[in-house]
């Protein structure tokens, strides 16, 4: 089994907390600026510095779409509505309703939020992306002032759009 390395990125909007291996990504999660970043920064393995360097990118404009293997554990549900979420294109939302009509079942709106808020590959799997049916911002794991950020970030790069809400 493949050592797990961790590694944190002071981004816009707060500190992540990156973790993976030398194969793929499993975790980026947000946490709150007053833990200490403690992780181990020296000789992390290339895919985590690729990691660092597409979300720098992302951040400054750079890039719209992610290129990694990706690696977090959930039920088949969890994945089916994940592997969805990747194919919300930059700068687009649908809504929780939109969501599980696309993976099969509208009667899932709940469920498909449950798996949405158990994501833990923020921002590289979108689920900031989801939205209510009313257009509003609900639920959502990192906090509604991040996912606003988000949303404004990638419409402003997207289409040049200053504020979206």
């Amino acid at each position: 089994m493949s050592d797990t390395f961790h590694t944190y990125y002071h981004s816009p909007v707060g500190l992540l907390k990156i973790s993976g291996t030398e194969d793929y990504i499993s975790e980026v999660t947000f946490h709150d600026t007053s833990q200490k970043a403690e992780g181990r920064k020296k000789n992390l393995p290339p895919m985590m510095i690729n990691c660092l360097e597409q979300l720098i990118q992302y951040f400054n404009g750079q890039r719209r779409q992610f290129e990694l293997p990706l690696n977090q554990h959930g039920t088949n549900f969890q994945q089916g509505v994940w592997n969805e979420l990747v194919q919300i294109p930059f700068g687009k939302t649908i809504s929780y309703l939109e969501l599980a009509r696309r993976i099969g079942d509208t009667k899932a709106t709940r469920a498909v939020a449950n798996a949405n808020g158990k994501n833990n590959i923020a921002i590289i799997v979108p689920c900031h992306r989801v939205i209510g049916s009313n257009r509003e911002l609900i639920g959502y794991a990192g906090g509604l002032w991040r996912k606003k950020w988000l949303l404004e970030h990638e419409a402003k790069v997207a289409y040049g759009v200053q504020t979206l809400f």
